[in-house]
Formats: structure tokens, sequence, C-alpha cells
């Protein structure tokens, strides 16, 4: 895993249709951004643009 710098963190993405089906992992930041991330992304399996949330 690489490291975070200053206040930048490693996020994992999970898909929320179908859990377990599809993540991503991308970085963010603590301070400016406090709540869990949502982001439209590419599920491969359900062949569709999908809700994914910020996992613990």
């Amino acid at each position: 895993m690489a490291k975070a710098k200053g206040n930048r963190v490693q996020v994992i993405l999970e898909c929320t249709e179908a859990p377990g089906t599809s993540r991503y992992v991308t970085t963010k930041n603590r301070r400016t951004t406090t709540n869990r991330l949502e982001l439209k992304k590419f599920n491969a399996k359900l062949r569709k643009h999908t809700l994914h949330k910020e996992i613990k």
C-alpha cells in the first residue's frame, strides 16, 4: 500500500447495488472531505455506472 502524505488517506469505494462485485481504491483529503465519499463508477459485472460509497 502506498504511504499517505499529510491529510490524504486511501479509501475503498464499494458498489451499493451489488455489494462485493466492484471496488475501487482512491484517495481523499481528510481535512476538506470529512463525510464519506460517494461517486458514480462503472461496475463491470452489471455493465453500467452505479453509485459507489466509501467503506471503512
